[in-house]
């Protein structure tokens, strides 16, 4: 009777082959299914502070719209140059902001208090009401309208109109850092 011989295992083969195989799966799970955002500006105060970290769940919203009142994070259109216009197109910095208007809706400011369809909407996330008035154009088809809960210190819809479908990543799903706020309460 022969015994097979085992060959000796190289231990840099194995340790390539780990490194290897968790460089491939953090790149599929990073492209496909979540990523970890962190917020870089005060936005989305109260709600998000400067420095969270959020997992963003990618996968969620392909087999659904988002709902008003959703925190999604997307890239901008081109008309969020009015911003910053020391930035390139396109613009590859990713934003996070609120849905607040869905294909087909009138949105509408007025005193400090937004209108949906006519409908004051009732908002206990934000920072302060609005200090600015006007009405959007009804929210194109496969569009969002978008804005920061820090409503008058936020680049959004306001400034440069609606999100095209297309542009949105995912949404948030749990703020991860800091610690003492872990969690996924986002209203």
């Amino acid at each position: 009777m022969s015994e097979k011989q085992e060959k000796p295992t190289n231990v840099w083969v194995e340790i390539g082959s780990i490194v290897g195989t968790s460089i491939v799966l953090a790149l599929i799970i990073r492209t496909f299914l979540g990523d970890v955002r962190y917020i870089p500006s005060e936005s989305m105060l109260p709600t998000l502070q400067v420095n969270d970290r959020l997992i963003i769940d990618k996968v969620t919203l392909r087999f659904r719209t988002p709902y008003r009142g959703e925190i999604i994070v997307f890239y901008p259109p081109d008309t969020a140059l009015k911003c910053d216009p020391t930035k390139t197109l396109p613009i590859r910095d990713a934003y996070i902001k609120r849905v607040i208007g869905l294909p087909g809706d009138k949105i509408e400011v007025t005193g400090g208090q937004i209108f949906v369809n006519g409908q004051a909407l009732t908002e206990n996330y934000i920072n302060e009401p609005p200090n600015y008035e006007g009405t959007f154009p009804t929210v194109a088809a496969d569009s969002y309208l978008v804005l920061g809960d820090n409503r008058n210190k936020s680049c959004d819809s306001f400034v440069w109109g609606v999100v095209p479908a297309d542009n949105i990543i995912g949404r948030a799903m749990v703020r991860i850092w800091p610690l003492n706020r872990l969690g996924s309460r986002f209203d």
